[in-house]
């Protein structure tokens, strides 16, 4: 079933077939930006598949897209913890590109798991 619908681009055609019409989107985070993924991370991306498929089959154009950029707050507090930073001044004081640096290289660390 999957080849065929591989072959006859089914997913593209449900989308192309809603152009125009209303939208719905669902916006999310990684699903382990900040710590290993677990099984909460499978239930919750189950939801999510569910809500958006019930959504396109209302007959909204579903924009199906995961997000990188959701999860900010939490990278910041671990980067502060490792970092030891106890205040927003002690972050300027490190400096602000080099934070966002180690921010945005915390986001790997558990890509593998």
């Amino acid at each position: 079933m999957l080849e065929f619908w591989q072959k006859d681009d089914t997913f593209a055609k449900s989308t192309s077939s809603k152009d125009g019409k209303k939208t719905f989107a669902f916006y999310e985070g990684p699903p382990s930006a900040n710590g290993h993924p677990g099984i909460h991370h499978v239930i919750s991306r189950t939801v999510k598949d569910l809500m958006c498929r019930y959504k396109s089959m209302q007959g909204y154009l579903v924009y199906r897209k995961a997000g990188w950029d959701t999860q900010g707050l939490p990278i910041e507090v671990e980067v502060e913890k490792k970092l030891g930073i106890k205040s927003k001044r002690e972050i300027a004081e490190y400096g602000e590109i080099e934070f966002n640096q180690a921010c945005k290289d915390s986001v790997f660390t558990y890509i593998k798991d």
